[in-house]
């Protein structure tokens, strides 16, 4: 009788574990692959989420574009579809146009100071619009800058860029941007990417280096600019109808999960940039440090006044005097 007593308590307890285990789990999609920052921080993300709901809440991850490019994944999100992304803003700005702030080039200084806006009240502000588009926003990050690759000539100042085709992300300030500048930009969602630079539908693209390493594009290019023409911010969404379903203790744990997640993902950046160079050299990529940034600035100076006509030129100037 005490053998069958402890079997079916065993039994009861390995039921409960496993319901428990599967109380809610919830789909997070991003293009990155396994060796990508944002992949590695999601990954820790779905542990820390994990432990510290006691198993009740798992996230599956479904990185490197298996939902599809980000813009894809956050309609999805919208539709609830898929539960949650972690997309660059660059693409948000399609359901979001107001984050289109964030694309204006050499807007920050470096990543210390894109961190102390995006955790700011700027940053706050801008999470705040989203639940009017369908999205919620848990926590801002950074892919790092954006840096130039092409086949066609090495870039060094604004004059060499002229005439190339350049892949670029799906938005119109970025596309304007370039227009400004004389590139013939071609917008593609970046699972696309590698085929278009190996089979020349484009010359080049523009992206931090921990993505154009881990979208293995050194492998399809010749040149590398150090151009830091913008920086990339992340911001991990979550869908309406899955945050509403959290409890306010568990809302709160994925916030600072988020927040800790994008914390390891700037971690990650900054590793691969220490070796990032060398590895696309050793691929036979040349890389170009000096660049004369100031030539680009100086061509974009008249978009500068319509961007602070759009945003606000107050707001652009709490931007710059945000101390890092």
């Amino acid at each position: 009788m005490k053998k069958l007593i402890l079997a079916t308590c065993l039994a009861a307890a390995a039921w409960t574990g496993a319901a428990a285990a599967a109380d809610t789990t919830l789909s997070l999609g991003f293009v990155g692959g396994p060796q990508a920052p944002e992949a590695i921080a999601m990954k820790q993300f779905a542990e820390e989420v994990a432990t510290r709901t006691e198993g009740r809440i798992k996230i599956e991850l479904q990185g490197g574009g298996a939902l599809g490019g980000d813009r894809e994944v956050i309609e999805s999100v919208q539709l609830g579809t898929v539960d949650m992304a972690v997309p660059s803003t660059s693409v948000v700005v399609n359901f979001a146009p107001e984050f289109a702030l964030f694309d204006i080039p050499f807007l920050f200084r470096d990543f210390d100071h894109a961190e102390a806006v995006l955790s700011g009240p700027i940053g706050e502000e801008m999470l705040a619009l989203l639940p009017k588009k369908g999205l919620m926003g848990l926590a801002f990050g950074g892919m790092g800058f954006r840096e130039l690759t092409n086949n066609v000539r090495p870039v060094k100042t604004v004059e060499d860029v002229r005439g190339l085709k350049i892949r670029t992300q799906q938005n119109e300030l970025h596309i304007a941007v370039w227009k400004e500048l004389g590139v013939l930009p071609t917008p593609m969602a970046i699972p696309e990417v590698y085929t278009a630079l190996q089979q020349g539908v484009v010359d080049g693209q523009e992206n931090p280096v921990g993505a154009i390493i881990n979208n293995r594009f050194g492998e399809v290019q010749k040149y590398l600019s150090m151009t830091d023409h913008a920086f990339t911010p992340l911001v991990l969404l979550i869908s309406p109808s899955a945050y509403d379903g959290l409890s306010d203790a568990d809302k709160q744990i994925f916030v600072e999960a988020g927040r800790n997640a994008m914390k390891r993902n700037r971690a990650e950046v900054e590793a691969v940039l220490k070796t990032g160079l060398d590895t696309l050299r050793q691929q036979g990529v040349e890389v170009i440090t000096d660049v004369d940034k100031a030539s680009f600035r100086a061509k974009l100076d008249g978009l500068y006044a319509k961007f602070a006509e759009r945003f606000g030129k107050d707001r652009l100037d709490a931007i710059r005097d945000t101390k890092s």
